[in-house]
């Protein structure tokens, strides 16, 4: 027989309950749009991406801050324990290892705005690397193609090791899957890059002639590759995965390591800088 005081009782623990499950429910399904987002942001110049790599704000100590691209304002990931910074050409850079890289949630805009273009920076390594190629730079990719990548820069190894002459190789993918391979290797092997001092490193993609120029300290090397008569560059920049800086790919390759060695002042435009501003780069160690 329900009693009066039951049904009170019964009717009280079905509130108590109904309030507990709606509170855990509460808990552990949280209302959507209540996060930070992040907001996407246009680059207004042709720089589209730049780390220089010495961030002088109250947050230094944090590496990936000061690590931070300067255009979006966005840090890098976490890096490894084994990463770390060094004296640069300007206030600080970035010291890699052979099996580490930094990485960043992408390079902005620069892929999909990108007819000619250039990619400039400060580099400085003791000799070549041993027994594998090191990326110094990828722009990895879910465009299915054998390395998943839009675009690398790999300073390649030679048997026997010659220290003096580097073996430098760009590849790039454009929307249709058609690849490149722009390289300074055999007789055009770039002449002393690797003696453990800094220099200056910019490839500049010119879509007018398909050629790309390497200025080493801002002179012109004489080898200008071609990627055939494939004019803009053409790259899909919505299938963009990230960017490592100092790193290889996100797929294993089964060959490759990472840079272990200095970077600085790290450049992405738009465009293919003319001899004049590269040499305002150098000029300005900057």
């Amino acid at each position: 027989m329900i009693t009066k005081y039951n049904f009170f009782k019964t009717l009280l623990l079905l509130v108590i309950g109904g309030v507990v499950f709606s509170s855990c429910q509460k808990m552990s399904r949280p209302i959507l749009g209540d996060y930070p987002k992040d907001v996407p942001v246009t680059p207004t110049t042709a720089l589209r991406f730049y780390a220089p790599f010495d961030s002088t704000t109250a947050d230094d100590k944090q590496i990936n801050i000061r690590f931070k691209d300067s255009i979006s304002g966005y840090p890098s990931f976490f890096p490894a324990a084994s990463l770390g910074y060094t004296t640069g050409v300007h206030g600080t850079a970035y010291q890699g290892t052979w099996d580490s890289y930094l990485s960043y949630l992408g390079p902005n805009d620069f892929i999909s705005t990108s007819e000619s273009f250039t990619v400039a920076f400060w580099e400085k390594v003791n000799g070549a690397p041993q027994g594998n190629a090191a990326f110094m730079f990828n722009v990895p990719s879910s465009n299915g193609n054998w390395a998943n990548t839009t675009m690398f820069l790999l300073l390649d190894w030679s048997n026997p090791v010659n220290n003096d002459l580097a073996i430098l190789k760009f590849y790039i993918v454009d929307k249709t899957g058609a690849d490149g391979w722009l390289t300074w290797e055999g007789g055009n092997r770039v002449p002393g890059i690797q003696d453990n001092k800094w220099h200056h490193l910019a490839f500049v993609y010119d879509a007018t002639t398909s050629k790309m120029t390497l200025y080493v300290d801002g002179v012109a090397n004489p080898n200008q590759p071609q990627w055939g008569s494939h004019g803009a560059a053409n790259m899909d920049g919505s299938k963009v995965t990230g960017l490592n800086i100092g790193g290889r790919n996100t797929k294993d390759l089964g060959w490759g390591q990472d840079f272990g060695g200095g970077i600085d002042q790290f450049r992405m435009y738009n465009k293919a800088l003319s001899a004049a501003e590269v040499q305002s780069l150098y000029n300005s160690k900057l």
